[in-house]
């Protein structure tokens, strides 16, 4: 993964402190996040926030091998 150095609001790097504190997430992961729930949104607006958060949870299981298959009936 590459990495750039970039000029980021004082407060928003704050908020990310504190919020990666209570999601053990550094603040450059925490605002990675955001970054990727604000692009799901921005591409899909009709989808609900929690849909989206469940999304990338269920991604993050698939990837982690935690998935069980679905039996129909």
């Amino acid at each position: 993964m590459a990495t750039n150095s970039i000029r980021l609001d004082e407060k928003l790097v704050e908020r990310a402190t504190i919020m990666g504190k209570a999601l053990n997430r550094t603040p450059p992961k925490q605002i990675e996040h955001w970054a990727k729930i604000g692009e799901i949104m921005e591409d899909n607006p009709d989808l609900p926030y929690e849909f989206v958060r469940q999304a990338i949870i269920a991604q993050a299981e698939r990837d982690a091998g935690k998935l069980e298959t679905y039996e129909f009936g």
